[in-house]
């Protein structure tokens, strides 16, 4: 009876290889570990309910900037050691652990081996590659240099990685002390304030104004509890339809994002941020201006964004540089259209923009750190505050009835 057997090995190169190899018994997976040449790690049986959850599960990952940045650093490395782009890919598909980048590195592969590209076979996959990657293969393919090409592919995406956690991590902490109040609002609500009622009941005798204020709204939530969650699921769905299928929504949306506290000000650095190390990239893989920011106005779902980026390459297309071009829109920072200037006048555009996106990198901790360490007094006086008019609300008929 077959079974399948998962394998750890080392390659001639010292590599980590692993992967599932169907086998009567172990031995003969290590027999065929030591044809390949390999040097055998380990070899576990795998259960049929275990191995086929484990693919579903790698199946359905989304392809993240951290796999996709080492399949370039792979990828480059390889290519400059002298390895055909065919072999690369093969091994780079044997070790792949997420099953749908597998089966794209397979299909690039199918096209490559048809006489294809690595640019255009790439294409084939926006979804995974976006306009900024083929751009980059093309660049490097047309310059012959497309290990260095990958290279800055790769540094890129992993720089990308870092910022999307940033931003994450600044939008996490509202959501968590959200939650907490949200949480703490519903304790009270089912496990104090019932016991309460039970016992105003028993006094017989008309409660505080304050008192009865509190109960009536504890009424109103409690009896049209269903009423409200499902009026606010509406609202929610409503304004997400508005916001995504017409411009007006959009537009108003990206507003609001770009205009709230704190946080808006972390969405405009990363934007920074992101610009600058997108042009970067572009421009010292040889991309043109014009298609750079074309591709700029791609990495971007926000309306307001993407129009100041569009307007920027009309004044470029009307023949003029590119810091008066973003200067005229009147959405950029002063200090970016300043080092932009900068660049242009010395020849050094992309050592200035890396040198931009860190200093806008660090503004970005800086205002995160800003957002946390105003949430947390936030936090403990909205949730005082509430505990407060709850204990105020209760024990002011208890009192009464004493004085």
């Amino acid at each position: 009876m077959m079974k399948n057997y998962r394998y750890v090995a080392r390659d001639w190169s010292g590599a980590r290889r692993q992967g599932v190899k169907e086998a009567a018994m172990p031995n003969d997976v290590l027999g065929w570990l030591r044809e390949q040449k390999f040097t055998p790690i380990s070899v576990d049986e795998v259960s049929t309910s275990d191995d086929v959850a484990s693919r579903e599960w790698r199946w359905r990952r989304r392809i993240k900037s951290a796999e996709l940045a080492a399949l370039c650093l792979q990828l480059g490395t390889m290519l400059e050691g002298g390895i055909s782009i065919t072999a690369a890919l093969e091994t780079i598909i044997e070790d792949a652990e997420n099953l749908r980048l597998q089966q794209i590195l397979r299909k690039v592969l199918e096209k490559i081996e048809q006489g294809a590209n690595f640019s255009e076979s790439i294409s084939e996959f926006p979804n995974v590659f976006n306009r900024l990657a083929w751009a980059i293969a093309l660049a490097g393919e047309t310059s012959g240099n497309l290990p260095e090409a990958l290279r800055k592919l790769a540094d890129y995406y992993e720089n990308r990685d870092k910022l999307a956690k940033k931003v994450k991590g600044a939008i996490a902490y509202p959501a968590f002390v959200f939650t907490i109040i949200v949480l703490v609002v519903a304790a009270i609500m089912s496990f104090i304030i019932p016991r309460f009622t039970v016992m105003f009941d028993k006094f017989g005798k008309e409660l505080p104004a304050f008192t009865q204020a509190f109960m009536s709204f504890y009424n109103i939530l409690r009896y049209n509890f269903v009423y409200i969650i499902g009026a606010l699921l509406l609202i929610f769905i409503l304004t997400v339809l508005s916001c995504t299928k017409t411009r007006r929504g959009r537009y108003l949306f990206s507003r609001v994002s770009l205009g709230m506290p704190l946080l808006g000000r972390v969405f405009s650095q990363a934007f920074v941020v992101m610009f600058c190390r997108t042009m970067s990239t572009l421009l010292s893989t040889g991309v043109s201006v014009l298609q750079t920011f074309d591709i700029l106005s791609t990495m971007t779902n926000n309306s307001i964004i993407k129009d100041a980026i569009m307007q920027a390459k009309g004044h470029i297309v009307e023949g003029e540089n590119v810091s008066s071009s973003m200067a005229a829109c009147g959405f950029f920072p002063n200090m970016l259209v300043k080092m932009i200037q900068v660049g242009e006048q010395s020849g050094a555009m992309s050592k200035v923009l890396d040198r931009t996106a860190n200093y806008y990198e660090r503004k970005v901790d800086s205002t995160i750190t800003t957002v946390v360490s105003m949430l947390e007094p936030l936090m403990i006086v909205t949730v005082g505050a509430i505990v407060l008019v709850v204990v105020i609300a209760l024990y002011l008929p208890i009192f009464s009835r004493m004085v």
